[in-house]
């Protein structure tokens, strides 16, 4: 009998975002991934009727952590008011209009009864106002924002608010520089910056388990070898950090996760999806470099549970790594590579399309015969 397949809480939530917000279908979203309709139906319900907590996971929730949670939604309440006091200054002076422009710029950031209750205006009154005619002024914005947006593209998405400007001015249209940093602004059309520096592992290191893999990139199977690491995807809200293990048997990625913060619980999450989906490894040796995440304690207590040997690159030689290396970079240029994105969940959905509905089951490999990982494993099974 095969092992229950587990998936990881961010894994479910990604699969139901794939239905729900970028219009794949159930049918195609089951197949895409490989479950079955039936569960992935279940985990829209899931979602839908409980959002914070659907997914808990194995456990069932104490009343002391019930309590935390609804201390949480109120400090998350209480920060999403000062914030919105913080980003609308002085707007408590200014008359209905104003506060109610306000809400609808950012009704997309917060919610709209938090912000008319921090701002102490009513839902019904902002909605009436949406429903009023609009101004001349505001169509008349509205098409030079579209001139913005068009000469910013047009640059490749490089030109900041002055260059924009002076093709605005060239099409004819009279326009101040200020008016043109608002509708860059409200567009969220930032110039891509000339440099920005990676950020740094500050992490404080143990000591490293040596180079068992020794460079041997190849397994006679699946779950014998695998190696692991993560990268950097600059975002508008921050960095986002990509854990992934390989299965070096068929360049399959059998585990990732995904968070905005460099900790050992990014590479812990990644490989225990890598165990939940392959089983627990029998003899499995894990390779990774000497990121102060790999060798927390953390993470190397978590591979003696699984009883998994563990194997780091020598220091200051990614070659020891290639195969990692190999992998984000085809991810970056076939997917990242100048893209620019608003938010991490932006970030997160292309990951997530790349690696479960590209790379492991589509994408042909050169060191496995030019057909998928995934194609590859059932070729040997056969």
């Amino acid at each position: 009998m095969g092992t229950r397949r587990q998936f990881s809480r961010e894994f479910k939530v990604e699969a139901v975002k794939l239905v729900k917000e970028r219009g794949v279908s159930i049918t195609q979203a089951a197949l895409d991934l490989d479950i079955h309709q039936t569960m992935l139906r279940t985990w829209i319900r899931e979602l839908a009727a409980d959002p914070q907590q659907a997914f808990p996971g194995k456990g069932v929730m104490k009343p002391e952590q019930a309590e935390i949670e609804r201390l949480k939604k109120e400090v998350a309440k209480l920060k999403m008011e000062r914030d919105i006091l913080k980003k609308g200054r002085g707007l408590l002076r200014e008359g209905l209009a104003v506060k109610f422009e306000f809400v609808a710029k950012h009704r997309g950031v917060w919610p709209t009864g938090v912000i008319c209750e921090a701002l102490g205006v009513s839902r019904s009154g902002f909605y009436a106002w949406l429903q009023r005619p609009r101004s001349q002024r505001s169509f008349t914005n509205e098409s030079i924002g579209k001139q913005v947006k068009q000469s910013f593209l047009d640059s490749d998405r490089t030109y900041g608010a002055r260059r924009v400007w002076r093709d605005v001015l060239a099409s004819g249209v009279n326009c101040g520089l200020h008016l043109i940093e608002k509708l860059m602004l409200q567009q969220a059309l930032r110039a891509r910056p000339r440099r920005r520096g990676l950020p740094k592992d500050d992490g404080q290191r143990s000591d490293a388990a040596s180079n068992v893999l020794d460079r041997q990139f190849t397994a006679d199977g699946p779950n014998q070898k695998w190696v692991a690491d993560f990268t950097y995807i600059w975002t508008a809200e921050g960095w986002l950090y990509v854990a992934v293990v390989l299965d070096l048997f068929s360049r399959r990625a059998v585990g990732w996760s995904m968070q905005a913060s460099m900790t050992s619980q990014l590479v812990a999450d990644a490989l225990m999806m890598a165990v939940w989906r392959r089983g627990k490894p029998v003899a499995l040796l894990h390779h990774s470099d000497q990121g102060s995440q790999y060798t927390s304690g953390h993470f190397q207590q978590l591979l003696k549970d699984q009883g998994i040997t563990c194997s780091m690159s020598r220091a200051g030689e990614v070659w020891d790594n290639s195969a990692m290396e190999s992998f984000f970079s085809s991810m970056k240029t076939e997917r990242i590579a100048r893209k620019v994105f608003r938010t991490r969940d932006e970030a997160r959905a292309k990951v997530f399309d790349y690696i479960e509905r590209f790379y492991n089951p589509t994408r042909r490999h050169s060191t496995i015969g030019y057909v998928s990982p995934v194609q590859f494993e059932q070729a040997q099974r056969a």
